[in-house]
């Protein structure tokens, strides 16, 4: 059985696709393939112009400069004998960017992403979930990616934290005119951020719309469980 199937999606500049779906739906195997994490047995994959479908080594490497992504579990993707600071450097000075440059971006987005300098001196498990999802943010859009993709970034958050890591992806991708994919399986967030929005179910795509239409008027099975378990949270 195919995890997903015939999906296909598109995201334009500054523009945030929002994919919504319960556990098993096929979203984030849909964003890894999209990301090249996960091959696809058929289909292409286009970014930025370049068919990036069986691209690897330099090639592929060249490419994630301008594709970012943003996980569930944030403290996973830095190393824990590394302060938070040297990780988020090393990450580029290893592609051959400027060192000075570099820490100077860092420290100018700092204030942007709700840090402050001495957070770059901690190591990941001396700061909150929250803080650690923001670093990450942090230094996925450092060299201004052409696109974010947020796969599940927020669940692991309470609920006040998850807004305020969800206004801040919005903000910095405004900004900085970058693209999102904004992967959840809560509608309400959508609210908030996706500009459209892919409600997903056994691997396919089962209704597109904005948020709010699709919260008010729901035509699948799957987004009407989405909506009865948003009204249920939220009341």
């Amino acid at each position: 059985k195919n995890v997903v199937d015939d999906v296909s999606f598109n995201v334009s500049v500054g523009e945030c696709l929002g994919i919504v779906g319960k556990s098993g739906s096929g979203k984030s195997t849909s964003a890894k393939i999209a990301a090249r994490l996960i091959d696809a047995d058929s289909g292409e994959i286009f970014f930025n112009g370049e068919d990036i479908t069986n691209l690897n080594g330099k090639r592929l490497v060249k490419v994630y400069e301008n594709m970012k992504m943003i996980f569930q579990s944030p403290i996973d993707s830095f190393n824990p004998r590394q302060t938070l600071g040297f990780s988020i450097a090393e990450t580029f000075i290893n592609l051959g960017k400027n060192k000075d440059e570099i820490n100077f971006r860092i420290k100018s987005l700092l204030k942007e992403v709700g840090l402050k300098e001495e957070h770059l001196s901690r190591y990941p498990h001396e700061v909150s979930g929250g803080e650690c999802q923001r670093a990450a943010i942090l230094r996925a859009v450092m060299l201004k990616p052409k696109l974010l993709i947020s796969d599940e970034a927020t669940s692991a958050l309470d609920e006040a934290i998850e807004a305020d890591i969800v206004d801040l992806i919005k903000n910095l991708c405004e900004k900085e005119n970058i693209a999102c994919l904004f992967i959840t399986h809560n509608l309400g967030l959508l609210k908030k951020i996706a500009d459209r929005v892919l409600v997903m179910d056994n691997g396919k795509v089962v209704e597109t719309g904005d948020a709010n239409e699709i919260i008010n008027a729901p035509k699948s099975l799957a987004a009407k469980e989405l909506v009865e378990a948003f009204e249920f949270f939220r009341s």
